[in-house]
């Protein structure tokens, strides 16, 4: 089981019920993948930023609770650019996945044959 910590942004327009549905959601789909979520954390921002989805405040607040409880995972509940993904793993030091990149490890772990395995790794 790996310590994770769930983040999800929340733009101008955007439900706050809505938002924390989607975190649970997450949230269960990382119990799935056998990950303990230890926190969530929402940025509330007018647009995401283009290097790190996130901004720095929040960016430097994760980090810090990341590395006080050994989070080994960071799990974003939007997609991720490839570009965003490589900036979030130098900053945080660990393993970062978006939502869909989730869903195809659980998918990737529950493969049981070769056929179903070669899927999983085209669709990633």
């Amino acid at each position: 089981m790996e310590n994770t910590v769930l983040v999800g942004v929340a733009g101008p327009n955007d439900d706050e019920l809505k938002i924390k549905d989607n975190l649970e959601e997450l949230e269960f789909l990382a119990e799935t993948a056998g990950a303990v979520s230890l926190k969530t954390f929402i940025q509330n921002l007018d647009k995401p930023n283009p290097k790190t989805y996130i901004g720095t405040g929040k960016l430097e607040e994760i980090k810090a609770f990341a590395q006080d409880n050994e989070v080994k995972l960071v799990i974003f509940d939007d997609e991720l650019t490839p570009s965003q993904l490589r900036n979030l793993e130098r900053e945080f030091e660990c393993r970062i996945l978006d939502r869909t990149n989730l869903i195809l490890d659980i998918f990737a772990q529950r493969a049981k044959t070769a056929y179903a395995k070669t899927q999983v790794e085209l669709a990633k």
